[in-house]
């Protein structure tokens, strides 16, 4: 074997390519990936761990033996001509080296070399994140000859288009499903030459879970929280007004803490316009308050309190109840004293379910004006409560619509 490999190198020129001025020389590649990732958008990059497999014929290496072929030493590489692959679009990829070079070299007996490398491919991927998180990158692969033009040397896919790229089994990505990987032979110009290109393009679809319990379910839980203060009373001023700064100050953190790891673009994602239409409203029941604050007396009710005139039926249990009231304060200004003792737990429950359900009339004849004064509730409090839910309910709902199809 050694002698024949000395005889098959005798006279033999690498500085000069296969089928040198007999025509272009076809290099037919595939690859196969290990794993895939991370993609980065702040860098718009991605990464992946593939096998690159060459297939090329040069007749200088025919050989006349029984065997079909022979597997190699890399060092041969180093006395033969081989293709001057680049990735195109590529950034820092690297050639695994331990412990040993990653290389594969085979020939056949009519002078087919196979050459395998396993590399690291960091490539560009210039994403569109006007949908993010619910986009749909297209992250491309091109390999050119660095020094030949498509007159001289010309890619194709080993094994055709439909098959050019392979994935190991079990392949996943942490944030991405790969859906589709349509290859193609091009050319493209490139140092004022026009030079043959492989070209793939990985689609991938990203996964919303992270940013449904990072970012989405978080918004949403402090805009319900804000609406809280529509139920507290419109002179607990220092309540209303703790509660609106809290829950802006946390959307302004989630605000600013989601663009960490974007890039800087200069148009607003879907993420973005979901965060801003929660500010929004966060921000909105603040001035709401503003508005109800504005209108208030503090401290007045109102003189002259009028029955409901739609509650004009009253059960008998009720009647009873303030009966035992009134009667009960009577006896305590003529007693004078500072504690009431009562009949029984009953009473105290049917004061208690009472004091919950009962009807506006109710509440006035048992505890007089000083109700109205103490609960009085801003009817600008009331068109919130249903006003609010309604109108971030629709716009939510448009939302979704609107960026999912």
């Amino acid at each position: 074997m050694t002698q024949l490999l000395d005889k098959l190198l005798e006279g033999y020129d690498k500085r000069l390519r296969p089928d040198f001025g007999q025509g272009p020389l076809i290099i037919k590649a595939d690859i196969l990936i290990r794993s895939m990732g991370p993609v980065s958008e702040r860098d718009m990059i991605y990464s992946m761990d593939c096998y690159f497999r060459q297939l090329w014929t040069d007749e200088r290496l025919a050989f006349n033996v029984s065997l079909a072929n022979v597997s190699l030493n890399i060092k041969m590489l180093e006395r033969i001509w081989s293709p001057d692959t680049i990735v195109y679009n590529g950034q820092e990829s690297f050639l695994h080296e331990i412990t040993m070079p990653n290389k594969f070299f085979r020939i056949n007996k009519d002078g087919t070399i196979l050459y395998s490398q396993r590399l690291t491919i960091k490539a560009r991927c210039l994403m569109q994140l006007q949908k993010f998180p619910m986009d749909l990158q297209q992250c491309p692969l091109h390999l050119i000859s660095f020094g030949y033009t498509e007159n001289e040397v010309l890619y194709k896919w080993r094994f055709g288009a439909e098959r050019a790229v392979d994935v190991n089994a079990g392949m996943t990505l942490s944030q991405f499903d790969l859906t589709d990987m349509p290859a193609w032979n091009g050319t493209t110009v490139f140092r004022e030459a026009l030079h043959s290109m492989l070209s793939v393009n990985f689609h991938l679809k990203r996964h919303m879970g992270f940013f449904l319990l990072q970012v989405y379910v978080p918004c949403t839980l402090l805009v319900v929280v804000s609406w809280v203060s529509f139920w507290i009373h419109r002179e607990a001023t220092s309540d209303r007004i703790a509660l609106g700064t809290t829950t802006v100050l946390s959307m302004t953190f989630l605000g600013l803490d989601n663009r960490t790891y974007l890039p800087k673009v200069s148009y607003s994602t879907a993420l973005d316009v979901y965060v801003a239409m929660c500010y929004v409203f966060v921000l909105a029941t603040l001035i709401q308050f503003a508005a109800v604050h504005y209108f208030t007396k503090y401290d007045s009710g109102e003189e002259n309190i009028q029955q409901d005139p739609t509650d004009t039926e009253e059960s008998e249990e009720e009647k009873m109840v303030i009966s035992e009231v009134l009667i009960q304060r009577t006896q305590l200004k003529k007693k004078k004293k500072s504690k009431l003792s009562f009949c029984s737990w009953n009473w105290y429950l049917r004061m208690f379910w009472y004091c919950l359900s009962g009807t506006r009339n109710f509440h006035i004849k048992t505890f007089g004006n000083k109700y109205h004064a103490l609960n009085s509730v801003s009817q600008i409090d009331i068109v919130s409560r249903r006003l609010f839910p309604l109108v971030f309910l629709i716009l939510s709902v448009s939302y979704w619509v609107c960026y999912l199809y």
